[in-house]
This record gives C-alpha cells, structure tokens and sequence, in this order.
C-alpha cells in the first residue's frame, strides 16, 4: 500500500485485492458483541469535510472508532472556512494538532492531492470524494459488494473480478463515482459499459477504459452488475435533458427493465437514490438491490484501508487478553519475568 489513498487509478490489482480480503477480515469485527480492535489505539484522524455527506462521513467515523483511533470531525460550515481561511492553513492547523491521517472531502477536484503533496502536512490523506475527479473508497467497497455478491464471500478471497460485465447508468459527466468504479474496475478485470444520455457522457471518454452506449435496455440482458447514478443537480448550470419524466423514461429502472437482467445480477446505487427519478422504489426495496449492503461494506472497506494505511504489518486481529491463559504462568506472573511473546 501506498501512504496516501488519492484515487482509484493509483491502485494496482494486488493492492486493490489486499483491500477486499482485509475487508472480509474487518467484516467480522461487526458480528462481535464489542465491535472494536485495539489496531490505531493513540492515532489520531481528523474528517475534513467541505462537503455534505451523510454516508461517508458516518462510515468513515465508524470505521476509525472500530479502530481505536481518536476522532475529529471538521465541517466547514461554522469553522474558520466561512471566514476565508484557506485550505494551506486549516492543513497547517492540523499539522500542529499532531494529527496522524485526513480524510478529505473538498468540491474542488485536485484538494486531496495537493493536500498529500504539498508539504504542509506530514499525516497520510485519504480521499472521501473531490469535484467530478475521483471517490476510491466507493469503489472499493462497491467493488468489495460485488465480488461478495457474484464470487462468494470465502470463495472470493485472493480473487478480482476477471470477466465480470458491469453496467454503470445516468449523470457519468458529474460522477466521480463512475470515473472511480471504471478505473478499479478495469484493474481488477472487469468489462464496464456506460450509458448515459450524450450529454452527460464527459468529453474524452474514448481514452477511458470502457464501452459507451446510449440504449439501456440492449445492455441490461448481458451484465452481471448495474449500477445507477443520481442526477446531480447541484453541479449543473444547464440543461442537460428535456425533463425528468424523460430521461426516467430511457434511463431510469423500473421492475420491468429489472426482469431482463440475468437471475443473478444485482442492481447497485451508491446513494443517495433519487426514487421514481434513476430507481424505482420497486426496485430499491428488491432483494437484488444492494444499497443498504453498500453502506454496510463500506465500514469494512474504509477499516481496511486505514489499517493498511496506518497500522503497519501487524495481524488485523486483537491478541487474546493475558487473563485468557492459566494464572500459573510464571511470564505473568511476576512483573519482572520475561514479555510476551
């Protein structure tokens, strides 16, 4: 693993398959009745978040508390942000703190790499999503659902997702979703297609590793997985379809484009779902969608990734507590004998 975790392009398959078994091992903490490891006890992890986030923010905090770490949750609104204080100085800031990693949410695309390679903080950077550029956590865990779903949870350990054909469907031009999932999903070997209408389909897109079409429907009977993606509204400044009755008409999935999937693909949205616009509820409330199992994943993703990130070549696992083995233990039982092992 790299220090820093900036976008999804950055990973190769063996680290991106590091991640996903490290995950399945993290998965496990949940069905304990402490859902706790000691692994970054005394580190500390400051959520830099210029962005609403509901999912994101709360994963990555679960995932840091599971961990042990210290948490701090920054929000721009009612800090010195609103003040004009600039991104060098609230890095600055944390840099004094002594703070050991940040995960950064910025609207700007590029804030997480500069943040990294700027020199003004020495802890290492994760990014929760910059602009339209890149969300490598969420492809991760999207990715981690997948093979769960489609391989198997033990049987897919050590394995990507060689021939898998992925569909992902709606805004391509303002997700940074879509841009993660195709390049970690071109690295583990997967065949992703994007559809969209044309004018949510990014200049450039030729150069990417992926198929482009514009017709759902002659897609959906040949994939494994499809993936819906939120119009977002927020980044518009034009108008990119007639009407959100038309563009539910071509692009939206209903129970009836749900029936021509394969019987065993599974219908994807990393949220939040706009119902009756992308998804219907029909659909989101089906056995095959995996929304609710996203959220979950993304725990154990985002666990994974800090304790590759943070803690070193130690087991992922807590050593068993001294009071485990028999009191008549000479090591334990004098504070001057030998340490353990």
């Amino acid at each position: 693993m790299q220090r820093h975790l900036i976008s999804a392009a950055d990973l190769t398959r063996d680290d991106a398959v590091l991640i996903l078994d490290t995950a399945e091992e993290m998965a496990r903490v949940a069905d304990r009745p402490i859902k706790k490891l000691p692994t970054l006890r005394g580190r500390t992890i400051v959520n830099l978040f210029f962005e609403d986030s509901t999912r994101t923010r709360i994963s990555f905090e679960a995932a840091e508390k599971r961990l042990s770490a210290d948490v701090i949750n920054f929000s721009a609104k009612g800090s010195s942000v609103s003040k004009g204080e600039s991104l060098k100085d609230t890095a600055q800031t944390l840099e004094a703190m002594g703070v050991d990693a940040v995960v950064i949410r910025h609207g700007a695309s590029g804030a997480p790499y500069r943040l990294a390679n700027s020199g003004w903080i020495e802890a290492a950077v994760v990014n929760a999503g910059d602009g339209t550029h890149q969300h490598p956590t969420q492809a991760l865990l999207d990715a981690f659902t997948m093979r769960r779903r489609l391989v198997g949870r033990d049987a897919g350990l050590g394995q990507d997702l060689s021939g898998r054909r992925i569909t992902v469907v709606g805004d391509v031009l303002h997700s940074r979703v879509a841009r993660s999932n195709v390049d970690l999903l071109h690295t583990l070997g997967a065949e992703v297609t994007l559809v969209a209408p044309p004018t949510l389909v990014p200049v450039g897109v030729e150069s990417w590793p992926c198929e482009v079409s514009y017709d759902l429907d002659s897609t959906l009977p040949k994939c494994d997985a499809v993936m819906m993606l939120r119009v977002q509204r927020e980044r518009m400044n034009a108008a990119f379809f007639p009407t959100e009755r038309e563009y539910s008409r071509r692009y939206g999935l209903d129970g009836d484009r749900m029936a021509r999937l394969p019987e065993h693909a599974i219908v994807m949205h990393p949220g939040p779902m706009v119902r009756g616009m992308e998804i219907t509820a029909e659909v989101a409330d089906s056995d095959r969608c995996t929304a609710i199992e996203q959220v979950a994943n993304g725990v154990s993703i985002r666990m994974a990734v800090l304790y590759l990130l943070l803690g070193g070549n130690e087991p992922a696992h807590a050593r068993p507590p001294v009071s485990h083995r028999h009191p008549s233990d000479e090591r334990f039982a004098h504070p001057s004998g030998p340490e353990e092992k």
